[in-house]
């Protein structure tokens, strides 16, 4: 009887939760290209005559299809082709200028779901965003983050 609950113990151990997460490696996911899923999203046009509120640059990943149609930190329902993206900590909603510095494409997203604590990223983005931005193949790119509108959470 021990060494079943033994055994029940490690096997719960070995397969619960410790493979690391998509949203923070390079692994790229298996994403169908079906742009027509794509819904509609606010119109960021009204932002870009906005100057940066702050600036910030580090590392940013991006996530697909193994959160598309999950529930995100703020409630909606997370699609992988809209123009949003995960923060540690900025307030939902807030609307970020993010531009890519290996290749110095942008986009205009918004903040909608929670990202953990990850020394080595400071944001994760949607696969749309990452669309915008031209960074699908390299997984993980240098961004430079220019906050245009703080969210109210």
């Amino acid at each position: 009887m021990k060494i079943k609950l033994l055994y029940i113990f490690i096997t719960a151990l070995l397969f619960s939760g410790c493979a690391s997460s998509v949203r923070f490696t390079a692994e790229k996911d298996s994403v169908p290209n079906h742009t027509e899923h794509k819904s509609p999203e606010t119109n960021y046009d009204e932002f870009n005559n906005y100057e940066a509120i702050e600036s910030v640059t580090g590392i940013a990943s991006f996530y697909a299809s193994k959160f598309h149609g999950r529930q995100t930190a703020n409630g909606e329902i997370y699609n992988m082709y809209n123009l949003t993206a995960a923060h540690e900590n900025y307030p939902f909603g807030t609307i970020i200028k993010v531009t890519n510095l290996n290749n110095n494409k942008s986009a205009t997203i918004r903040i909608n779901d929670r990202m953990p604590s990850h020394p080595q990223r400071i944001i994760d983005l949607s696969y749309g965003s990452a669309l915008e931005l031209e960074m699908i193949k390299d997984g993980i790119v240098n961004v430079r983050l220019d906050i245009l509108k703080w969210g109210e959470e």
